[in-house]
C-alpha cells in the first residue's frame, strides 16, 4: 500500500509542467530617411568593380509587437555630417518614423548596432527609449579607440558623448555578447567584425524569424555572392556571419542589408518611404 501512494503523493508534491510561454510576434518596417548618391559599390562588397556607384539607402528599422516599439539603429542629424557626404531625400530620423506612426517619444527601446554615425548619431532622438548596445562596443568607443588614431574611423566623437550621458542617465542596456535575447523574440548577435563589436538583430514575425543585419551586410550582394563586406575588421568573421544569418532567417529574403536600395522595392509599401517587412499576424 504504502509503494502504491508514492505516485500519487509525488503527482500532488510537485508542480504541473506549465507549457513555455509563447513568443510575441512582432511587425517589422524599413524605413528610409535619407540617400546618399554615387557611393562606390567597392567600399561595400570586397572587390567590385571601382567604377561601380550605387545611390545607397539610409534607413532604420521599426519592430512593433509585445507591448513594445523597437527601433534598429537611429539614423543621423548632426550637422558635421552634411558637411562631409552629400546627402539628398533627408528626413530627419525623428520625423521619418512619424510616416509609419510613431511618435519619438513612444519607442520604448532603441538598438544600436554599431557606433557608425549614420546607424548612432540620432540615438538622443528618442527621448523615452531604452539603448541597447554591446557592452564592449560602448568601452571600446569610449575608451581604447581614442588612444590612436587609426582605431576609431567612422566613430563621431558627439555620439560617443551621447551614448555616455545615455549610460549616466541609466537608459543604456549593455548586451553581454552573443546570442542575447533582449525582449522575447528579439534577439541580438555579435556580427562580424564590422566595428569593434558590431551586433545583429533577429525578429520573431509570423513569416517566422526576420534577421536586420544592418551593416554586417550591406547589400543583398554580400549573401547572395557569398563576399565579405568591404569594411571590416575580419573578414572570414564577416563571412561566418553571413552564413549564420542566412541559416537563422525564415528564409534568404529575410536576411535585411543596411544600405541596399532594393529593400524598399522588394517589400510592399505602407507609406512612401516605409515598406513592410513582416507582418506580425
Amino acid at each position: 500500500m504504502k509503494n502504491c501512494l508514492i505516485p500519487f503523493l509525488l503527482a500532488v508534491a510537485l508542480p504541473a509542467r506549465l507549457p513555455a510561454q509563447a513568443k510575441p510576434r512582432y511587425e517589422v518596417y524599413a524605413i528610409r530617411y535619407a540617400t546618399i548618391p554615387g557611393f562606390a559599390v567597392n567600399q561595400l562588397v570586397a572587390g567590385a568593380d571601382p567604377s561601380r556607384k550605387l545611390d545607397i539607402a539610409m534607413m532604420v528599422w521599426l519592430v512593433r509587437g509585445g507591448g513594445h516599439t523597437i527601433l534598429v539603429d537611429a539614423g543621423f542629424y548632426r550637422e558635421q555630417f552634411f558637411r562631409q557626404w552629400r546627402v539628398t531625400e533627408f528626413v530627419r530620423p525623428d520625423e521619418a518614423v512619424k510616416r509609419a506612426g510613431v511618435n519619438p517619444e513612444d519607442v520604448t527601446d532603441l538598438i544600436i548596432t554599431h557606433m557608425h554615425w549614420d546607424h548612432a548619431d540620432g540615438m538622443d532622438l528618442f527621448p523615452k527609449a531604452r539603448v541597447w548596445m554591446q557592452k564592449e562596443e560602448l568601452e571600446y568607443y569610449a575608451g581604447e579607440a581614442w588612444q590612436s588614431r587609426r582605431t576609431h574611423g567612422g566613430i563621431d566623437p558627439d555620439d560617443v558623448m551621447a551614448a555616455v550621458k545615455l549610460n549616466l542617465a541609466g537608459r543604456m542596456g549593455l548586451v553581454q555578447g552573443d546570442a542575447q535575447e533582449i525582449l522575447p523574440g528579439i534577439t541580438c548577435y555579435t556580427g562580424g567584425k564590422h566595428t569593434w563589436a558590431s551586433q545583429f538583430v533577429s525578429v520573431n514575425t509570423a513569416a517566422g524569424m526576420v534577421v536586420l543585419a544592418s551593416d554586417n551586410m550591406y547589400l543583398y550582394e554580400n549573401l547572395e555572392k557569398h563576399v565579405p563586406i568591404a569594411a571590416t575588421l575580419d573578414a572570414a568573421s564577416n563571412l561566418r556571419a553571413q552564413d549564420r544569418m542566412k541559416q537563422m532567417a525564415a528564409k534568404p529574403e529575410l536576411v535585411v542589408p543596411g544600405h541596399d536600395p532594393e529593400v524598399m522595392k522588394r517589400f510592399p509599401a505602407t507609406q512612401p518611404g516605409v515598406v513592410k517587412i513582416a507582418a506580425a499576424e
